[in-house]
């Protein structure tokens, strides 16, 4: 099994990376493959960089138009059966592609494949990488309200399957592969785990699309987690598990979005309660005092408590 596979590199304002990225792309010990590059109007270096690969690989440019629509347009260039995204600030380890083809080829009717990304954390010149696991890796749906599925780069992506759900939506500004998951989801489409995580994805920067405006985040989060749960409930397969599923990841939403909007985050809490009016945040995702408190008297009063904990800790440990 040896299907061809199109590396797709989006670049906007990433002269500090780019090159990495493509070189990674070409140093991919899978032989057949292509590398496709669409510079989204940088106004930085970042155009002459990917010049300078001369005709390694094929680029094109063009006026801003924002992520999805490059990521659409690399969609239309490819010539590739599997398809490996790649944002410009991230880059593959050689065998990556390699690894998961050899996957597929033990489930040829699969239509993504997906891995632990590795995150690499920045600062200044000091960089660490932690392997983000994936639990629960037999229940997608599972996965995905839980936040578990992985970044863009980890999976390898049937370009078939990306077709038929009608591509990246255009003006999804933030959770953009959590949105795709969905839709390939509710189009019945084949998710495999493949435990080899060789996808590096770069933490640097608070000015990232999903972390500069956190409330959008969250509203969009939010959004597809309703979704979801719609979803199933339409098609009688909401089962207890996912259902919890659903309520766990509203509530860790809502204890960060308590910090900035508390009545927003109360709200979140009312629609857990509405779905499991006996509903404790399990021990996994909150402490054991928090979990007391939020029992007999509430959400907020266990934010409070909390709060009140941090506040202490921030004050004598400086």
């Amino acid at each position: 099994m040896n299907p061809k596979v199109s590396i797709l590199i989006p670049c906007y304002n990433a002269e500090k990376w780019i090159a990495k990225a493509i070189e990674s792309a070409l140093n991919q010990t899978y032989s057949n493959k292509e590398v496709i590059v669409v510079d989204d109007g940088s106004t930085d270096g970042s155009l002459e960089i990917i010049k300078s690969f001369d005709h390694s690989i094929y680029w094109e440019t063009g006026e801003n138009r924002g992520g999805n629509v490059a990521r659409n347009r690399l969609l239309e260039l490819s010539t590739g059966e599997w398809l490996q995204y790649l944002d410009a600030d991230d880059y593959l380890l050689s065998n990556k592609i390699e690894q998961q083809v050899n996957f597929l080829s033990q489930f040829p009717d699969v239509d993504i494949i997906y891995s632990p990304s590795i995150f690499e954390y920045c600062e200044r010149d000091i960089s660490r990488q932690e392997i983000l696991s994936i639990p629960e890796p037999n229940d997608h749906w599972i996965l995905l309200t839980r936040w578990f599925l992985p970044q863009t780069g980890s999976p390898l992506w049937r370009k078939q399957a990306i077709i038929d759900v009608n591509g990246w939506k255009i003006d999804q500004q933030c959770c953009q592969e959590d949105e795709l998951y969905l839709r390939l989801l509710i189009a019945n489409k084949k998710f495999k785990y493949c435990e080899y995580a060789a996808s590096i994805y770069r933490q640097w920067s608070d000015n990232t699309v999903c972390k500069k405006d956190k409330s959008e985040t969250f509203r969009q989060r939010l959004e597809i987690i309703e979704k979801a749960e719609t979803y199933l409930r339409q098609q009688s397969q909401l089962t207890k598990l996912r259902q919890q599923a659903v309520n766990i990841s509203r509530f860790e939403c809502s204890r960060l979005i308590w910090i900035f909007n508390r009545e927003w985050a109360t709200l979140v809490v009312t629609k857990i309660l509405d779905t499991e009016p006996k509903f404790i945040p399990p021990r996994h995702v909150s402490p054991f005092i928090y979990r007391l408190v939020f029992k007999f008297l509430g959400f907020n009063a266990a934010e409070i408590v909390a709060k009140l904990k941090r506040d202490f800790f921030t004050k004598f440990s400086n």
